[in-house]
């Protein structure tokens, strides 16, 4: 067997042996039975190939985000987030997140890449939030997510989960939840005045 080829087929054998990562995945649903969607889709990622351990908050509603802001008329979300312990690579995870979302009715109108919401209404949303402590820039595959640190709905049940969480490039969740809630209120204060 030439050089080259056993070194192709060390690298294969690397890749299968990938080290276990934490991956953060929020969920959303605000259309359909909000609970049974998540409930399934919890267990169809439990099912997911080399996912090992998967936690899971308690699921919260909240108001929908449009792209102008919250939107009380919209119908409210159901959010959770699940960590998942996984030996996949972060684009085959995102490739079967995206497969659930797909088997629950999810379509994909509006996105403009892979972590960019189209701003719909939807019956399940995968998110992948963070995946160890990877930083990736790639459009196919932007993380840590751009705007996990922007969403009460993806901090709160994250640190309910993890409470020494981090999200890489930000630091501490609890800390960015609390600058979050600390800008929010400073806005509410202000448009009060």
């Amino acid at each position: 067997m030439s050089r080259r080829l056993a070194q192709g087929f060390e690298g294969d054998t690397a890749r299968r042996r990938r080290d276990a990562v934490e991956a953060v995945v929020a969920l959303g649903a605000n259309l359909g039975d909000r609970a049974e969607t998540m409930s399934t889709a919890i267990k169809e990622l439990a099912r997911v190939p080399l996912v090992g351990a998967v936690r899971v908050s308690e699921p919260i509603e909240t108001v929908a985000v449009k792209q102008d802001g919250p939107d009380a008329a919209a119908p409210a979300y159901l959010n959770a987030v699940a960590i998942l312990t996984t030996r996949l690579a972060p684009s085959v995870l995102l490739g079967y997140l995206h497969a659930i979302e797909e088997r629950h009715g999810r379509t994909r109108s509006g996105r403009r890449s892979a972590n960019e919401p189209g701003w719909e209404d939807r019956t399940l949303d995968l998110d992948l939030i963070a995946y160890g402590d990877l930083v990736s820039d790639d459009p196919r595959l932007l993380l840590p997510h751009p705007r996990a640190a922007e969403r009460e709905f993806v901090l709160g049940p994250w640190l309910a989960v993890d409470p020494d969480a981090i999200l890489p490039g930000t630091g501490r969740v609890d800390e960015a939840l609390a600058r979050l809630r600390g800008a929010n209120r400073r806005s509410t204060d202000e448009a009060a005045r």
